[in-house]
């Protein structure tokens, strides 16, 4: 029998090593509560969605969770807490839509959105929708592209703020389809909604979730949805893609932990929170918020949030949209 090389036992013990590292990592986990990180005040879709999902964690996988709410600086301050912790998974982020813009409209974000975390799921997302107040000539964004530039040139949207979900979605309709309305930048997305219920602004965007309950009312109407196929919740509304292919946005909400956490122990949350999302009284509450659960474990979340960073730098780029 040929001799074993020293380089080659050295190598083999190495790889053992790792792997009895990894099974205890994994059989050990969680060895103490476990942070999460919600990088906004309470009270909003992040804070609602992320301690619904929590408490069904400790209730069906015995961990220990502590919602911890840091906002600031648009999200970034809580963001770059947990890029900054340990790698050991007892610090998670709850992130959402804002996590592959800010880098985009903020240079001082002193961390990477992709290669500071992990990936561990998505969680759910609501796709961004255009409303405007019923007596609006257009019904569709087809019709609000057939009319004339000099008019639309006169036309606001309103959005919840500067570099928000929404005004981005607009920058990227812009960039698409040259549409050019007059942007106009709110305090949250609640008053620009009442201003165009008021009709004392003519367009806004804002997710689903938020705008739903107008709909239902009759006091907005749907011109079109970010999504790639018609909504079943709003059948009858035009995607955007419809009139602007590739125009498809959603504010969404998922895990994150920091880079170098280890693969067995986001695999295993990923798998937890999966459990977490099919069952009834979660989905009854999503569905109540108008928001779509969309598991999709570490390597779909990965595909999904390069795409997110590499739209929003391009978008960014091109619009000359910037905060700092």
């Amino acid at each position: 029998m040929k001799a074993l090389s020293r380089r080659t036992l050295l190598a083999a013990g190495s790889i053992a090593g790792l792997m009895s590292a990894s099974a205890r990592a994994q059989a050990t986990y969680p060895s103490q509560p476990i942070r999460l990180v919600v990088p906004y005040a309470p009270g909003g879709g992040s804070d609602f969605t992320g301690r619904l999902v929590a408490q069904k964690l400790q209730e069906t996988a015995g961990y220990t969770l502590i919602v911890d709410n840091r906002a600031g600086a648009a999200g970034m301050l809580g963001t770059e807490i947990v890029a900054r912790a340990p790698a050991d998974g007892h610090t998670l982020l709850y992130a959402d839509v804002a996590h592959g813009i800010n880098p985009a409209v903020y240079s001082k974000a002193r961390y990477d959105p992709v290669k500071s975390f992990v990936p561990i799921t998505l969680v759910g997302a609501s796709p961004q929708v255009m409303v405007a107040h019923p007596s609006f000539p257009a019904n569709s964004l087809k019709e609000l592209l057939a009319m004339p530039r000099e008019q639309l040139q006169k036309i606001a949207v309103g959005t919840p703020g500067q570099g928000s979900g929404p005004h981005l979605t607009y920058e990227l309709l812009r960039t698409k389809v040259g549409l050019d309305l007059v942007h106009v930048p709110y305090k949250g997305g609640g008053p620009a909604l009442n201003d165009a219920i008021n009709g004392q602004i003519p367009l806004v965007m804002n997710a689903m979730a938020p705008v739903m309950p107008h709909l239902q009312s009759g006091k907005l109407k749907a011109l079109a949805i970010a999504t790639a196929q018609r909504h079943p919740r709003l059948p009858e509304v035009q995607t955007y893609a419809e009139s602007a292919p590739g125009v498809v946005v959603y504010n969404w909400y998922g895990f994150l932990a920091p880079a170098g956490t280890p693969p067995e122990v986001t695999n295993r949350l990923a798998a937890d929170i999966a459990r977490v999302l099919v069952l009834p009284d979660v989905k009854e509450k999503f569905d109540a918020a108008f928001l779509d659960t969309m598991p999709q474990g570490s390597a779909g979340m990965a595909r999904f949030l390069d795409g997110e960073v590499r739209q929003w730098k391009t978008v960014a780029t091109e619009t000359g949209v910037s905060l700092d």
